[in-house]
C-alpha cells in the first residue's frame, strides 16, 4: 500500500505549535475591509487554533509534518 502523501495547500497554511495544537490564520481578510469596523478588523489581525472537532481530519492530512 503507498504512503499517504501530505495535503501541501494545507501545509502551507497551517502551523503545528510545541504543544501538537494546530493554527490557523483567519479568513475574511483579503479585501472589502472597509465595511468591517476597527474591532473587527483588529480582532482579524490575530490568528487562532483549528477548532477540536477539525483536528483529527486535518492531522490526517498532515501526516508527515
Amino acid at each position: 500500500m503507498p504512503k499517504q502523501k501530505t495535503h501541501r495547500g494545507l501545509a502551507k497554511r497551517v502551523k503545528k505549535t510545541a504543544s501538537g495544537k494546530l493554527k490557523r490564520s483567519r479568513a475574511f481578510t483579503s479585501h472589502r475591509m472597509h465595511g468591517k469596523t476597527k474591532k473587527q478588523r483588529r480582532q482579524l489581525r490575530h490568528s487562532t487554533l483549528v477548532h477540536p472537532s477539525d483536528q483529527k481530519r486535518i492531522a490526517q492530512q498532515l501526516s508527515s509534518l
